[in-house]
């Protein structure tokens, strides 16, 4: 079963083997001792790459799932209550480079016994599939599945720098926005909306209904970073989460508007969660990373830190 896993994990019998230390032809065998005892076919094999079959793909979940209950099983009779052993983490990868790297030297410290297996993606990870121990999610939570624990708010700002604020002035409603020069954020074609909901400032009209602003964006791109970057360089107004643009915000490069509106209401109401399995519950490693994070970003967050809105 584990050179199983191991060979859809690294995509193929030879780089399997290089992880398991093994040769080739043993992992190979072994993957035919367990089709042949469970008479059906796992994997569909080629000169040029692996795949699972339908029955290898519900396998392959179960698999990884008693694996992961048996390694824990194991490591709890050795190391008692203490975090220890593996642990495998995901999260979005700008979110991953600005806010995890900076303190994973000070749990490593605070858990010896813990190595980490870091997988910075912006695609959505099944937790399953890549055997992960915690996922970090921005925003909405789409799986019921997974146990979450709400690490921070998810807090947007629309911002531009002085020198376009200077050049093009400031907008008093979010239709305005139409009227200027907008980055946005895409993954295809589609129409580039931003949504606003009236009184985040404690304003009189908290309650009302949102309002939806359609912009002819200037730059549309998939990468967060390079339209903070074009903000930076004075070319619009970006919308963005205060993790991302807090320390701009905070020294000055960039300059929120329309501060009395709260920004992409629904990712604020949703936040910044730690994921997991049902079957991670209570494992030390797991438990201990979260509590972790949440001593780091709670009550306020860092990147919220200095921000005077």
């Amino acid at each position: 079963m584990k050179a199983f896993v191991s060979v859809v994990e690294a995509g193929g019998f030879a780089p399997a083997a290089r992880r398991m230390g093994l040769a080739t032809s043993s992992v190979t065998r072994q993957v035919d001792a367990l089709e042949a005892k469970l008479s059906v076919r796992l994997l569909n094999r080629s000169t040029r790459k692996v795949t699972l079959t339908d029955a290898g793909r519900g396998y392959h979940e179960k698999a990884v799932r008693l694996l992961g209950d048996l390694e824990e099983a194991d490591r709890s009779v050795a190391g008692g209550d203490q975090p220890h052993g593996v642990l495998r983490v995901s999260a979005p990868l700008a979110f991953g480079r600005l806010h995890l790297t900076p303190v994973l030297s000070a749990y490593l410290e605070a858990c010896p016994g813990v190595r980490l297996d870091l997988l910075f993606t912006d695609a959505l990870t099944d937790l399953v599939a890549l055997n992960i121990d915690v996922a970090i999610r921005l925003g909405g939570l789409e799986d019921g599945g997974l146990i979450a624990r709400r690490l921070a708010g998810h807090r947007r700002l629309v911002c531009a720098s002085p020198a376009y604020l200077q050049r093009a002035g400031r907008p008093e409603t979010p239709r305005d926005l139409a009227d200027h020069s907008c980055l946005t954020f895409a993954y295809g074609p589609g129409r580039d909306i931003w949504r606003f909901q009236e009184g985040a400032g404690g304003g009189p009209r908290g309650d009302a209904g949102p309002e939806a602003v359609e912009l002819e964006a200037r730059v549309r791109a998939n990468s967060s970073e390079t339209l903070v970057q074009l903000a930076l360089s004075g070319l619009g107004f970006v919308m963005m989460p205060t993790w991302l643009v807090g320390a701009e915000v905070a020294a000055g490069r960039l300059v929120p508007v329309l501060t009395e509106w709260q920004a992409n209401p629904g990712a604020m109401e949703t936040g910044i969660h730690a994921v997991y399995l049902e079957n991670r519950r209570g494992v030390p490693k797991v438990r201990s990373f979260i509590d972790f994070l949440l001593a780091q970003w709670q009550p306020q967050p860092p990147w919220e830190r200095g921000l005077e809105i």
